[in-house]
C-alpha cells in the first residue's frame, strides 16, 4: 500500500505527525450544586431492606467479560442492571475479542442499530439507533461530543448505549438513545499491555496501555495507538485503494485515589488520515446497488482524495465524596475538533481516472462545557430517596468551508483569496466560513424514591436554555455570494419518570416514559424557524433478569416511540422537515454473560415496525405516509460467543443480520419507489491462545467473504460494501 498523500494547501488543519511514512512515532472550575435539602434527612430511618443476595462465581479477571457490573450513564455509578429503561454495554473484553478497534466495529454489537455515511454532510460516525439518527447523541464520559470525526477505541474501557428519549439526563438529543464512551482512567493497581497486530490488505496496528503507581494514592495512565488499514476494493484505471491511517495518544494522572478528593486530568489526541471510500451508486432501474460495480470492487477515488482530522480534548475532573452515600462531581472540558477533506462519489465508468464528483468540507469546531453534579441517598418520611441534581453550561464555536478546484486541476484548497485562474476565469472560493455560535445553559434535578419496599418511582425534569447565532454563505453565480444571518433562541423542559418493582436483587421490571428535544438550530443546521423544535416521546415496559448466580444478564423491552419535526438533510439547508410525525415500535432481547465457567456469549435481537405518519408541510410527499422510514431495518441480531478450551486455548465466533432498508426516495408527488439495501448475514471466528503474561489470537473477519452493504448514503443515492474477509494475527504480551 502506498502513501502517496495529496500536496494539498489546506489552512487550519497541521499535517498528522505520521505523514512522512508508515508506522511513524507517536505522538476548577464549575457550579456548585445546593445541598442544604440534605439537612432534612431523617437520621433515625428504619434500617434498609436486605435484598436475596446474587453470588456471582467468578475471579476478578473473569468479570472483566460481556457482562457489564457498573455505568454512569445515569449520571450516577450503578449496575446497568438496576437503571428503569433498556441499555446496551460493550466491554472492552468484547471489543478487544473481534478486535474492534474503531468505535463503529464496536457498535456492531448492538441490535436496532444501522450505520448512515456521510449523511447531509455529517461524515464521520453516524447511527441510525430504533429508527432515529444520533449525531446529536453522541457522548465521551457523559460529556457531548458531537463534532464530526470517526472516533476510536484505544482508549475505551466501555461503551454504554442507553435506549430511548434521554434528554432529561443529558440535554437535547433524540428518541433512539445515547451513545457513550467510558474512557480509561488511572488506577492503583497495575494494568500494562502492549499488542500488536498484522493482517490482510496491508492491516498493522500496534498499541499500548500502560499504568503506573506513583504514590499511595496517585497513579499515571497513559494509552497509545497506530493503525494502518489498506483495501480489496480499487480504482479499476489508477489502482488507488481506499486507505485508513490513524495515530492516537491519550495521558492521564489521578491525585487522591481511594480518598474524599479526587482529581483527575487526561486528554486524548486522535490523528486520522484517511482515503475515504463513498461506495457504488444505486442502479436506476433495479433500486438496488449496482452488483457489477460492486463485484468488480470498483473505487472512484484517486490519488488526491483526502480525509484528515485532528481532535484534541483536554479534560479535568474534580470527585468529592461527602459521605458514603454523597458525591459531588464537577467536569471541565475544552475540546477542538479539525477535519478537512475531498472524497470521491461514484459516478459512472467514465469518471474513474478523474475520481467522480468531489464532496469537500472543512471544519474548526471549539466546545467548552462546565458541568456539576450531586448525587445523595437519604431517608426522608419513612421513605428512601436517591436524589441527583446538577448544573451544565456549554459553549459551542463551529466554522465551515468548503474546498475549491484549482482550475480543475483535481486538487483542492480552501480559501485561495484572490486567485483566479488565468484560462478559465474560474473564480476560486473566496467566501468566508459559514459560522456557529452557542450557548446552552442546563439545570436538572432526579428523585427516585421507594416508597413501598421493592417499588421505586422515579421522577425527573430538566431545563434547557439555548442561545445560538449562525451566518450562512451561498453563491449564486460564480462572483456573487450572499449572506444569511439568524439567531434563535430556544428554552425546553424534558422530562424522565418510572416505576420499578425489584421484587428480588436478581429481577427487575419497569415502566418508564421519558421525552427529548432538539431544537432547529441544533448542530449548526438553520432549518427554519418558522417550524417548532423537534419532539420526541418514548415509552418502555421492560424486564431485567440476572442468571447463573449473578453470572448472566438478560433483558427484554417492549417500546413505542413517536417524533415530530424530524430534520435530517444537509447543514446549510434552510428548510430541511423531512416528516411532520412518525414513530417505531418495538422489541428488544439481549444476552450477556457467562453460561459457564468456559462459554461466554453476547447476542441481540431487535424488531422494530417503524411508519411515518404524516409528512413534511408544503413539500412533503404524500405518497410516505404509511411507509417505513429510511435505514431503519426491521430486523437485526447480533451473536458473539467463545469457549475456553484446556492448556489456554479459546474458540469464538459470531454473526451479524440485517434485514432489508431503505435509502432515498422520491421527492414531490411521485409513488414510493426508493432505492433499498439486501438483507445480509455476516460471521467471525477467533480462536486464541492465552497465558498469564501473554496471549496471540487469530481473527477472521467476514469468514465466507460475504458481499454485503454496510453504510448508506442515503440523501446522496451511494451505499458502501462492508469488509470482505480479512485474516488479523495478533499477539499481546502483559508485564
Amino acid at each position: 500500500m502506498k502513501n502517496n498523500y495529496p500536496k494539498i494547501q489546506v489552512r487550519g488543519v497541521s499535517p498528522a505527525p505520521f505523514r512522512g511514512g508508515r508506522h511513524a512515532g507517536l505522538l476548577p472550575l464549575g457550579a456548585a450544586v445546593v445541598a442544604g435539602l440534605l439537612g432534612v434527612a431523617d437520621a433515625s430511618a428504619a434500617e434498609e431492606q436486605t435484598l436475596a443476595p446474587v453470588t456471582v462465581k467468578a475471579t476478578a479477571e473473569q468479570q472483566d467479560g460481556y457482562r457489564a457490573s457498573k455505568t454512569r450513564v445515569g449520571k450516577v455509578v450503578q449496575d446497568p442492571h438496576d437503571v428503569p429503561q433498556a441499555i446496551t454495554t460493550i466491554t472492552r473484553s468484547l471489543m478487544e475479542e473481534q478486535e474492534a478497534n474503531s468505535l463503529r466495529e464496536a457498535l456492531r454489537n448492538v441490535s436496532g442499530l444501522s450505520f448512515n455515511a456521510a449523511e447531509g454532510g455529517r461524515s464521520g460516525d453516524n447511527m441510525m439507533l430504533r429508527g432515529f439518527y444520533t449525531f446529536g447523541d453522541m457522548y465521551l464520559d457523559g460529556i457531548r461530543d458531537t463534532a464530526q470525526y470517526n472516533r476510536e477505541v484505544f482508549n475505551t474501557e466501555q461503551v454504554d448505549v442507553l435506549r430511548g428519549a434521554a434528554a432529561m439526563l443529558f440535554g437535547r438529543g433524540q428518541a433512539g438513545g445515547v451513545i457513550n464512551q467510558v474512557s480509561k482512567t488511572p488506577m492503583l493497581y497495575g494494568i500494562n499491555k502492549a499488542s500488536i497486530g498484522i493482517g490482510s490488505n496491508e492491516y498493522f496496528e500496534a498499541k499500548a496501555d500502560l499504568n503506573q503507581r506513583i504514590s499511595d494514592n496517585t497513579a499515571f495512565r497513559i494509552n497509545f495507538m497506530t493503525r494502518d488499514e489498506g483495501s480489496s476494493r480499487s480504482n479499476p484505471v489508477t489502482g488507488t485503494t481506499p486507505e485508513i491511517h490513524r495515530q492516537g495518544f491519550a495521558p492521564s494522572i489521578s491525585f487522591g485515589l481511594g480518598t474524599a478528593h479526587e482529581v483527575t486530568l487526561s486528554h486524548l489526541y486522535l490523528a486520522t488520515q484517511d482515503r475515504a471510500d463513498y461506495g457504488v451508486p444505486f442502479d436506476s432501474a433495479t433500486k438496488r446497488p449496482n452488483q457489477s460495480y460492486a463485484k468488480s470492487g470498483a473505487y472512484w477515488g484517486v490519488d488526491g482524495t483526502f480525509d484528515d482530522s485532528e481532535t484534541n480534548i483536554t479534560t479535568l475532573n474534580y470527585l468529592f465524596t461527602l459521605s458514603p452515600d454523597t458525591q459531588w462531581r464537577t467536569v471541565l472540558r475544552s475540546s477542538n475538533y479539525k477535519r478537512s477533506y475531498w472524497a470521491s462519489a461514484p459516478g459512472s465508468a467514465a469518471s474513474f481516472a478523474t475520481g467522480g464528483s468531489a464532496k469537500t468540507r472543512q471544519t474548526d469546531t471549539d466546545n467548552l462545557l462546565i458541568q456539576s453534579d450531586l448525587n445523595t441517598r437519604f431517608n426522608l418520611l419513612g421513605m428512601k430517596h436517591e436524589l441527583v441534581t446538577g448544573v451544565e453550561y456549554l459553549k459551542e464555536e463551529a466554522k465551515r468551508w468548503a474546498l475549491a478546484n484549482v482550475g480543475n486541476s483535481g486538487i483542492y484548497f480552501k480559501d485561495v483569496v484572490g486567485f483566479t485562474n488565468s484560462v478559465t476565469g474560474q473564480l476560486i472560493d473566496t467566501r468566508p466560513a459559514n459560522t456557529y455560535q452557542g450557548e446552552t445553559f442546563s439545570a436538572y434535578v432526579q428523585d427516585a424514591v421507594e416508597f413501598i419496599p421493592d417499588w421505586k418511582l422515579t421522577g425527573g425534569i430538566r431545563r434547557d436554555e439555548m442561545r445560538s447565532d449562525y451566518v450562512t454563505v451561498a453563491r449564486t453565480v460564480p462572483a456573487t455570494m450572499t449572506t444569511t444571518a439568524y439567531s434563535g433562541d430556544f428554552g425546553e423542559n424534558s422530562y424522565r419518570v418510572g416505576l420499578s418493582w425489584q421484587p428480588r436483587a436478581d429481577s427487575h421490571y419497569y415502566l418508564g416514559w421519558s421525552d427529548s428535544f432538539s431544537p432547529t438550530a441544533d448542530l449548526y443546521q438553520l432549518s427554519g424557524s418558522q417550524y417548532p423544535a423537534e419532539r420526541s416521546a418514548v415509552t418502555e415496559l421492560g424486564a431485567k433478569w440476572l442468571l447463573l448466580d449473578g453470572n448472566l444478564a438478560f433483558r427484554a423491552a417492549l417500546y413505542h416511540a413517536v417524533k415530530e419535526w424530524e430534520r435530517n438533510t444537509d447543514l446549510e439547508s434552510t428548510a430541511s422537515i423531512l416528516t411532520r410525525k412518525r414513530q417505531s415500535d418495538g422489541l428488544e432481547l439481549e444476552l450477556a454473560g457467562r453460561i459457564t465457567d468456559e462459554w461466554e456469549v453476547f447476542g441481540g435481537l431487535s424488531l422494530i415496525d417503524a411508519e411515518i405518519l404524516e409528512v413534511a408541510p408544503g413539500n412533503g410527499n404524500p405518497n410516505f405516509v404509511g411507509q417505513q422510514p429510511r435505514n431503519t431495518p426491521k430486523t437485526t441480531v447480533n451473536l458473539w460467543t467463545t469457549y475456553r478450551l484446556p492448556m489456554g486455548f479459546k474458540v469464538g465466533g459470531g454473526a451479524e443480520y440485517k434485514s432489508k432498508r431503505y435509502g432515498a426516495a422520491p421527492t414531490g408527488t411521485a409513488a414510493f419507489n426508493p432505492n433499498n439495501v439486501p438483507s445480509y448475514i455476516r460471521w467471525d471466528a477467533m480462536v486464541a491462545y492465552e497465558q498469564p503474561k501473554y496471549a496471540v489470537k487469530f481473527n477472521v473477519q467476514n469468514v465466507f467473504d460475504k458481499l454485503y452493504y454496510d453504510s448508506l448514503y442515503d440523501n446522496g443515492g451511494f451505499v458502501v460494501p462492508g469488509q470482505a474477509r480479512r485474516f488479523i494475527l495478533s499477539g499481546e504480551f502483559k508485564f
